[in-house]
């Protein structure tokens, strides 16, 4: 009977070289989030703009 084969001789040899691709820091979100920064306080910040600028406006008469 045979035995089985060594895994060192089937190792990938670029592995190392590979490896940053499956780093979290590369995932499609974290880039996605990178690129965009600031995007989430502005939305939050302009949201806020436009609720407060509707509620003061409904308060005033129109003078037509």
């Amino acid at each position: 009977m045979s035995s089985p084969p060594d895994p060192q001789l089937y190792r990938d040899p670029w592995a190392k070289r590979e490896a940053w691709r499956k780093h979290p820091v590369f995932s499609r979100r974290a880039m996605f989030a990178r690129a965009f920064p600031g995007f989430g306080v502005a939305l939050v910040a302009f949201t806020t703009y436009v609720i407060a600028e509707n509620m003061l406006a409904k308060e005033e008469k129109p003078s037509h």
